[in-house]
């Protein structure tokens, strides 16, 4: 008899757990584990911000799948398009080429894009923060502001060149521009012709209030702390419109500069409506036991996955973070394994352990098991969570030795210039426009032959 085949299509925190997972609890002989992904790392996504402001290198957040994984095959490329009738999903690998992969077992961990709106010149403009590349970008670019308007005899040009504005008041909005803010205000002690006082970082959200998540005392004190370090907060509006050197509010400030970071949420990858399944604004409808309805052997979790969050109850969903995604993966590992076995199937419970918000410096607000804390302590508890959160000792002793490397001798204000030319736009980075319609997908799985 055929080994029963485990595809899992997406290497991040919920797919890469699955997968170590099955590794553990199935035999070799009981089942073949393959590992759809675009890259070849786990991005620990919480400390792309650190990245971003030169805190970390890009090696401390991202961890090799090779490293982690010893006998899942690893597909190198992206999902396009699923076929639950044929039980295939349609794979366009890194080098161009289409293929088709079989499964008896289908475990969507795609993750999540930046959400994006109708906004005349966004998608042109902005530059998100989901991707390695993407914070990679993002440090050479805000150095290289620096350095243009220090080689610029224009006022204006100038002026443009040191203004910055980031989109988006959750967490990764809010550590971005806190991180960077850091940055530049370090950096400007060593160029002597320009005056700090052009520096301006504007933090805007269309929400009333900051981090709501956090409560509205901890909330209040995020922003005395940012407001207090000189960043501007605009709570209660949002972009009407961008170019190339103008961002436009809604209530009709027009703010020139030439950096544009759009952290305003996140949406379903753009996988999950190639399969004709229900939704929740626009995540996978999955039950209790992650198996998705209605499609034979489907199991979905992570950002994509409207997962129901029995510890709180009343219908509420999990919300799309790390924390639920790895305890996700270990849940979908242990059911896929109960289906393969024909046992019967566990629920996904699990009490969110808190918050931690890293705003650079000592500064920082957290809440874990529900207590509050500001200032070094929160600090603390969030660089731990972090170090326990990442899954391998290197790992960790990069990010523990970067940061105290940070602490010691300040920040190195290098441009590396290997992005520059490069394309900058949303699109480009996150690759949302290259799924296929369901005509497409039919096409491609009618012509392949099952392996």
């Amino acid at each position: 008899m055929a080994v029963p085949r485990i595809l899992i299509v997406g290497g991040g925190f919920a797919g890469l757990e699955t997968a170590r997972k099955l590794e553990r609890i199935l035999r070799p002989a009981e089942a073949s584990l393959r590992l759809v992904t675009p890259f070849d790392h786990q991005l620990y996504l919480p400390l792309l911000p650190h990245v971003a402001a030169g805190i970390l290198t890009p090696q401390s957040v991202a961890v090799s799948l090779r490293r982690l994984l010893r006998r899942t095959v690893i597909v190198p490329g992206g999902a396009v398009g699923v076929d639950p009738g044929a039980k295939a999903v349609v794979v366009r690998k890194i080098n161009g080429e289409t293929t088709v992969e079989r499964y008896d077992y289908l475990v969507l961990t795609p993750g999540s894009v930046t959400r994006q709106f109708d906004i005349p010149g966004v998608n042109e403009h902005a530059v998100g923060m989901k991707t390695l590349a993407e914070a990679a970008w993002v440090r050479d670019h805000v150095i290289a502001q620096l350095d243009l308007a220090a080689a610029s005899s224009d006022p204006v040009e100038r002026e443009t060149r040191l203004q910055f504005v980031v989109v988006g008041g959750g967490y990764a909005g809010t550590e971005t521009a806190a991180g960077l803010h850091h940055l530049t205000a370090a950096a400007v002690r060593r160029y002597p012709g320009l005056d700090p006082t052009l520096i301006k970082w504007h933090l805007v959200d269309i929400a009333p209030r900051l981090m709501p998540e956090l409560g509205d005392r901890l909330g209040a004190k995020a922003l005395a702390i940012l407001r207090r370090r000189g960043l501007d907060v605009s709570l209660g509006v949002s972009v009407a419109e961008a170019t190339h050197d103008t961002v436009v509010l809604t209530d009709g400030r027009r703010l020139p500069c030439h950096t544009l970071i759009w952290t305003a949420g996140v949406a379903p990858s753009p996988l999950i409506a190639t399969l004709d399944a229900e939704t929740d604004r626009g995540r996978l409808v999955v039950r209790p036991d992650l198996r998705v309805p209605g499609l034979d052997g489907v199991f979905a979790l992570g950002d994509a996955a409207a997962v129901p969050d029995l510890a709180k109850g009343d219908h509420a969903i999990c919300s799309p973070t790390a924390q639920h995604a790895v305890r996700q993966g270990w849940a979908a590992a242990k059911n896929v394994a109960a289906a393969l076995h024909g046992m019967p199937l566990g629920q996904y419970r699990h009490r969110d352990l808190g918050l931690v918000v890293d705003l650079g410096g000592v500064d920082a607000v957290s809440k874990p098991v529900g207590v509050e804390l500001t200032g070094l302590p929160a600090q603390v508890v969030a660089r731990g969570y972090h170090l326990a959160a990442q899954r391998t000792f290197p790992a960790r002793l990069r990010t523990m030795t970067n940061w105290a490397l940070n602490a010691l001798a300040g920040y190195d204000f290098v441009r590396t210039g290997f992005l520059t030319g490069r394309p900058t736009t949303l699109k480009d980075f996150e690759r949302s426009d290259v799924y296929l319609t369901p005509d497409l997908i039919a096409s491609h799985t009618s012509k392949s032959t099952t392996r």
